[in-house]
């Protein structure tokens, strides 16, 4: 006769141990995610964030942001260095105060160092499982089935507790850190209360229909009065969100929905009877994601008159001529964009992506200084790597070209790519050169995550076996 009550438990502490692994070896990689890279946005974060990270007594370059594409509402600390936002967070947020609370809140997660924390948290927790379902599985073997089952059945709950209970203490303190920021910088917490109770009515929802930025941070009443408690003592909670910072905010907002929605509906949401420049901005994208080239140009053009000074304005209209095939048009426009703003390595690397795509050995060596410019300034700049090494190529500089190509798959963490033209490059420098040791750090870090990469594909399988 088969024991039911054993296979079950067979299977289910394989499969709970699998589980535990995956847990313990931290979370999806953000690269495997889609990440928008804008220089506007990136700029404006950074204004909006920088007296935050001060205030938090963090260097505000020691933080990255960036800005993902998912029409979910969500923002996270990952690794304990950086913050991502979901596109789907930004176009729910109604002015900068709302958004500024959210990355206030996230701060506070990264100066109160919950990323290695809350592992911790998943081990005590996954300990406390396994010895429930060793104790378990001792007891159903030695014929208590029912006394078994209820140990597991409890240890799993204990943990589950564990974890959710330092889940809500670590939300709470880290909504006071928040509003302790916004307090220092001068502002008001109105944005964070308010968009925290947006998102509240979603307690109802079943959890798959909630968003992920509800069931990371549990946002019952009683928090949400507490902070509020906090934040309405504040000198500033009455202060009105700052007129310039919204007017950005509500442009990228546009700037965003052009390019992610369909067309038809931004036109739908900016009509032409809407002659600012937030609907202007939103119309310049959906007219350009619908291959309307003349109107997607009028509106650029209407920008521009608008504010001739404005980098940004000329960088979509050089990437609408450059994209349409008119990239001897294009080259002066994005010329005058880098001219405007001289530190933005994304418009850099769109200048130099225009001269490199002729194939043209004069334009190739005019655009080698410029993306050099643009990857001193932004090193993960794969795109302005892979540029680089093409003009390296045609103007027959092996070496610079291999390095350029181990930089570029170094940056994006592929590193069984950067292994060979790392390599090549060692070769073609002398020894000693500051490229070649380039090459040579590039080329012994690659190998110590190229191992590391093997060895966890290793266990994968042998858990995926196991389960």
């Amino acid at each position: 006769m088969i024991n039911v009550g054993r296979i079950w438990l067979l299977i289910s502490v394989r499969h709970f141990l699998c589980i535990v692994s995956l847990l313990l070896a931290g979370f999806i990689p953000v690269q495997a995610q889609s990440i928008l890279r804008d220089a506007e946005t990136e700029a404006f974060l950074r204004e909006l964030t920088n007296p935050i990270f001060r205030a938090a007594n963090m260097a505000p370059n020691s933080i990255q942001l960036g800005l993902i594409h998912d029409n979910s509402i969500n923002a996270f600390a990952a690794g304990g260095t950086s913050i991502y936002l979901h596109s789907g967070l930004w176009m729910a947020a109604d002015d900068v105060g709302e958004l500024r609370g959210v990355l206030a809140h996230e701060a506070g997660h990264i100066a109160g160092r919950h990323y290695s924390r809350t592992r911790d948290a998943y081990q005590t927790a996954g300990m406390t499982s396994i010895v429930s379902m060793v104790l378990g599985a001792a007891a159903v073997l030695a014929g208590g089935g029912d006394a078994g089952m209820g140990l597991i059945m409890a240890g799993q709950g204990m943990a589950q507790g564990q974890v959710l209970a330092y889940s809500r203490a670590q939300e709470s303190t880290t909504d006071q850190a928040g509003a302790s920021y916004l307090d220092d910088i001068g502002v008001s917490g109105k944005g964070m209360i308010s968009f925290f109770e947006k998102l509240r009515s979603q307690e109802i929802l079943a959890q798959v229909r909630q968003d992920p930025y509800m069931r990371s941070h549990p946002l019952n009443s009683t928090r949400i009065m507490n902070l509020r408690d906090i934040l309405e003592k504040s000198e500033h909670w009455d202060k009105p969100v700052e007129p310039d910072l919204n007017e950005k905010f509500l442009r990228l907002k546009a700037k965003l929905a052009g390019y992610l929605q369909p067309p038809s509906r931004t036109l739908k949401q900016y009509p032409l009877t809407d002659t600012s420049i937030s609907a202007r901005y939103a119309r310049v994208y959906a007219y350009h994601k619908a291959l309307e080239w003349d109107l997607a140009l009028a509106e650029a053009d209407a920008l521009i008159a608008l504010e001739p000074d404005n980098a940004y304005f000329y960088e979509i209209k050089g990437q609408i001529l450059f994209e349409n095939g008119r990239v001897e048009e294009a080259l002066p426009v994005l010329e005058k964009a880098v001219q405007t703003a001289p530190q933005e390595p994304l418009i850099m690397t769109a200048l130099g992506q225009a001269l490199v795509s002729q194939e043209n050995l004069d334009w190739m060596a005019r655009a080698v200084p410029i993306l050099e410019d643009a990857v001193r300034l932004d090193r993960s700049n794969s795109f302005a790597w892979f540029n680089l090494a093409r003009a390296y190529s045609w103007l027959e500089q092996d070496g610079d070209a291999a390095l350029a190509t181990a930089e570029r798959f170094y940056s994006v963490g592929a590193a069984h790519l950067a292994l060979g033209h790392a390599r090549k490059a060692m070769q073609e420098f002398k020894e000693g050169t500051p490229k070649w040791l380039r090459a040579q750090d590039i080329l012994f870090v690659s190998e110590e995550a190229a191992a590391k990469i093997l060895k966890q594909q290793r266990r994968q399988r042998r858990a995926a076996v196991v389960h």
